[in-house]
């Protein structure tokens, strides 16, 4: 079970969970992640702070959310370089 660590932000807290996630394989390329509404039930936080965990994510190419789908893994050979 995630304990918060309080002297850091839940939303980093958060990012490097479902970083870790996907870098063990649990959430596996082109596979979505939970949607937010799922983030937000799992780790008992707010709607912002679930997209800021997952915008960070975007930021760091390691998943991107296409419109009306929801957010999916990007293969590493696919990662944005930009």
């Amino acid at each position: 079970m995630w304990e918060r660590e309080p002297n850091r932000p839940v939303w980093e807290q958060v990012t490097e969970i479902l970083r870790d996630r996907i870098t063990s394989g649990i959430y596996r390329p082109k596979q979505p992640i939970p949607s937010l509404p799922h983030l937000m039930e799992e780790f008992g936080i707010a709607l912002n702070t679930a997209r800021k965990a997952v915008h960070a994510l975007v930021a760091e190419g390691r998943v991107e959310t296409v419109r009306g789908m929801g957010t999916f893994v990007v293969a590493p050979g696919e990662k944005n370089q930009e």
